[in-house]
């Protein structure tokens, strides 16, 4: 329904809510007033972040209205206390329950303000919504349709800030599965080395939506909790749903590679590869690769990188791809380990290194001879490398394997080739032979042992069979 442009000035009138409307604002200044006309049926109520469905009907104070989603028949989605929509929503759907039915008694303050909307809301206009809560939903935090990090708010945080990667933070935390409490600490660590200490991946996640002070309920997906593995420290079975209770304390953000210097961003990104380093050690493969990739960031454009500044850069960026392969063909991931020594490669075309640990991943994809370029090409450098040549004797001997393979594959696969055409071969000679008893009867064993009619003793030779397989004396 489409409302009618109003006069100005009908906007409030002598309207008043009834008495039985309840005060939901937080200055309680009597601006947004909710009467509820039918009970929901949940205990809980949505808070900022979740996303809410409802059906409303708005109405001037005069009775006409100016929008209804029932007049469309397509129910409203918004995220709360995102700004979506006008003050008194934010306020009055955050009090309702699933099913509740409750009129919105709005003021102007609350609502489009001094100005209205034109046409169909005037100036100064007090607003009456009927709003039905259909349905609410966590605010999911994973980035995915998967709804796999919800988050529920418990306690609003101060400011506007939240901890990025690699900022340093120190948080509450406590962790539930089925009930039980398995995890409750106080820690501190760097976003993205969360799982040294033992923190899941989803919480890292939302720790980047937080703000100071803020706390709130996380339920985590098999996959940002434990996921396959579980957690047998704590007691979790692989594929775990879990409940974590999180409060940010503080957090002490890096700085923005923006607003570094050069020297700033070179000593960031050797600090980073030292950090990664002394995870490889510790056989932490996927942290170290984090840490590496992420030292990346800080230098992989030249730009502001001047003399020896540069040659210095150059030297770390090589490294950083170098120890990134080698974490790769730590963790099996053969392709990503190629693809970072392709590239170690483009900066340094002999460098030792890159060759021999591209041959490893070669190897492993099942590329021997491509491989044995690479160790030959170490060799060929480095004369004195007996590891290249023990890798190279391996190499020839894997051609040796992969050719009898296929010979062994082709030769099963001619004689397949060959059974199909004798096969082929019986069957035109059986169906041959069935044609010719079609057209000249059985001439079996049975048939031989009959008398003969007075035709065939006057015409003896005329069944008899050349070696071509024709008729005689036809």
């Amino acid at each position: 329904m489409t409302a009618e442009p109003m006069n100005t000035e009908s906007s409030a009138g002598d309207y008043s809510p009834p008495s039985s409307a309840i005060d939901v604002t937080t200055k309680k200044d009597g601006g947004v007033l909710k009467e509820i006309i039918k009970e929901g049926t949940s205990d809980d109520t949505p808070t900022p972040g979740c996303n809410v469905e409802v059906h409303y009907t708005g109405k001037l104070t005069d009775g006409t209205v100016f929008d209804s989603s029932r007049d469309k028949n397509v129910p409203f989605n918004f995220q709360l206390g995102k700004g979506k929509v006008i003050q008194a929503w934010e306020l009055g759907v955050a009090t309702m329950k699933k099913g509740e039915i409750a009129v919105l008694h709005c003021k102007h303050e609350y609502a489009y303000g001094i100005a209205g909307s034109p046409p169909k809301i005037p100036p100064k206009a007090t607003l009456i919504f009927e709003v039905e809560l259909l349905d609410w939903e966590m605010e999911n935090l994973s980035g995915k349709k998967d709804a796999g990090i919800l988050r529920k708010p418990v306690t609003p945080g101060t400011g506007i800030g939240s901890p990025k990667e690699l900022a340093e933070v120190e948080i509450n935390l406590i962790g539930e599965y089925n009930g039980r409490v398995f995890d409750e600490r106080d820690v501190t660590f760097c976003l993205g080395e969360g799982a040294e200490k033992d923190i899941p991946p989803g919480i890292e996640k939302a720790l980047e939506s937080f703000v100071k002070g803020e706390k709130s309920i996380l339920e985590l997906k098999p996959k940002y909790g434990f996921g396959d593995k579980g957690q047998e420290k704590f007691g979790i079975p692989p594929g775990a749903s879990l409940v974590y209770t999180v409060t940010l304390k503080k957090f002490e953000q890096s700085k923005d590679v923006w607003m570094m210097t050069s020297h700033e961003k070179l000593d960031e990104a050797k600090n980073l590869k030292e950090r990664g380093t002394q995870y490889f050690k510790n056989e932490k493969f996927e942290t170290a690769v984090k840490l590496y990739k992420k030292a990346l960031e800080f230098i992989d454009s030249d730009a502001g990188f001047e003399d020896e500044l540069l040659s210095d850069r150059s030297a770390v960026l090589l490294a950083l791809h170098l120890n990134i392969a080698m974490s790769h063909l730590k963790l099996k991931n053969f392709t990503n380990a190629k693809n970072s020594c392709d590239t170690a490669l483009e900066m340094d075309p002999n460098s030792l290194k890159a060759l021999f640990r591209r041959g490893q991943a070669l190897l492993q994809l099942s590329e021997p001879a491509l491989a044995k370029k690479d160790f030959e090409k170490v060799v060929e450098l480095e004369p004195t490398n007996k590891a290249a040549v023990a890798q190279i004797n391996i190499c020839i001997q894997k051609q040796k394997e992969i050719h009898t393979k296929e010979k062994k594959m082709y030769a099963n696969m001619f004689e397949k080739f060959a059974q199909k055409d004798r096969e082929k071969e019986d069957l035109e000679r059986l169906k041959g032979e069935e044609a010719m008893k079609g057209s000249f009867g059985e001439w079996g064993a049975d048939e031989r042992q009959r008398e003969p009619t007075h035709f065939e003793r006057e015409n003896p030779d005329i069944l008899m069979l050349d070696t071509a397989g024709d008729f005689k004396n036809m």
